[in-house]
């Protein structure tokens, strides 16, 4: 009766022999995997913290086609009509919580380089506080309305020269008083400037608000709320739940960096394959006795094609796992980069999700089949004779 299968222990001690090929092997394979996960990650990272940014019952009010904040433009008078909606919420004042904000972008120069880049800058006030309560305070106080005090995020304040407790920022021909540090959460708030809306419309020679930001007294009469909107003669605005503009507004900088990440891994993993593929090769080599030797003893040729790709699909599936974990401690890691909707910086964090790690244990693997499939379909189609004689 012929044998059907070789035993695991068999593949995974003919890797432990060759543990110095094994090591480089999988190395070249973690590395490919590190490049792949990490890209994926930052790609997630920036979603999430853009998504983060909005609160499920929040509606974000722009002039119709605008891409972004800082490209809409709504009047005084079209924000009067949004804030008298009857489906606005109220807060335990009964003030309805409404709130017209400015947008703006301020170059500044980066702490630790001294280069400058762009930051948001958004006017608001308690309402718009209220309005985001994943948003706190964890140093100094809130600016007091019609002052030049302003508060910062908590990447602002690490990452830009002025913006921290007590000093003072120069733009749009003021001084500003930071007189507040404030954790959005790891939202993209973490990377704006808020100062009194009022002071901010005056500074900036601003005649239109950006956005208008309101609750709904149940999330469930957007669609109302979109059609009135939409609807009246006097405005030309649209309505967007704050969760799907955000959403939006990671797309174009998520997918740039999703696809040159995986066209880079694609060009990484064919070395990486090659790799496999000479490892794999000098097994069959070295081995042949051995191969001889199993067909002799009963082992089909299945059996032998399967043992050796599964010494492969070993090989890659350490490489995984040791390039996963390489990139897991990205999350660790605080990073900043431009927002192609706003063309103002970013801080966000590396993210790894289950769907992330399994896509990256899916492409080692991948590697594997394509490195080890010929060399062991090769020793699958040696004969008996021809192995015992060359033993």
């Amino acid at each position: 009766m012929s044998l059907r299968t070789v035993p695991l222990s068999y593949i995974a001690r003919n890797l432990w022999v060759r543990r110095v090929t094994t090591a480089l092997t999988a190395g070249g394979m973690a590395l490919v995997v590190y490049v792949f996960a990490t890209v994926l990650m930052m790609s997630e990272g920036i979603r999430a913290t853009l998504v983060a940014t909005g609160q499920p019952d929040n509606v974000i009010v722009l002039r119709k086609g605008a891409g972004a904040e800082i490209n809409s433009g709504i009047g005084r008078d079209q924000a009067a009509v949004i804030a008298s909606l009857p489906q606005i919420a109220t807060d335990g004042q009964g003030r309805k919580l409404v709130s017209r904000e400015p947008v703006v972008l301020n170059t500044l120069p980066k702490r630790d380089t001294g280069k400058p880049s762009n930051v948001t800058v958004r006017g608001t006030s308690e309402l718009g506080l209220a309005l985001r309560p994943q948003v706190r305070l964890v140093q100094g106080r809130i600016f007091r309305p019609g002052t030049s005090e302003i508060v910062t995020g908590q990447a602002v304040a690490r990452g830009f020269a002025g913006a921290g407790l007590g000093e003072t920022l120069r733009f749009a021909g003021r001084d500003w008083t930071v007189v507040g540090v404030f954790d959005a959460g790891r939202s993209g708030f973490d990377s704006e400037i808020w100062g009194d809306s009022e002071q901010m419309m005056q500074a900036f020679r601003r005649q239109a608000f950006s956005t208008v930001v309101l609750r709904l007294t149940e999330p469930a009469r957007f669609e109302t709320v979109k059609a009135q909107l939409e609807s009246d003669p006097r405005l030309t605005l649209e309505a967007k739940p704050e969760v799907q503009f955000y959403a939006e507004q990671s797309e174009a900088l998520a997918t740039f960096i999703r696809i040159l990440g995986l066209a880079l891994s694609i060009i990484f993993s064919i070395g990486a394959v090659v790799g496999a593929m000479i490892t794999m090769f000098a097994a069959v080599a070295s081995r042949i006795g051995e191969i001889g030797t199993l067909r002799a003893l009963g082992f089909r040729r299945s059996a032998v094609l399967s043992a050796f790709l599964g010494e492969s699909l070993l090989l890659s599936l350490v490489g995984g796992l040791v390039g996963l974990g390489g990139a897991a401690f990205m999350q660790t890691v605080n990073i900043s980069t431009v927002n192609f909707q706003t063309f103002s910086e970013l801080a966000f964090r590396f993210q790894l999700t289950p769907a992330i790690a399994v896509q990256s244990l899916v492409f080692a693997l991948i590697m594997g089949v394509l490195g080890g499939f010929i060399p062991a379909w090769r020793a699958a189609r040696l004969k008996i004779v021809d192995c015992l004689r060359e033993a």
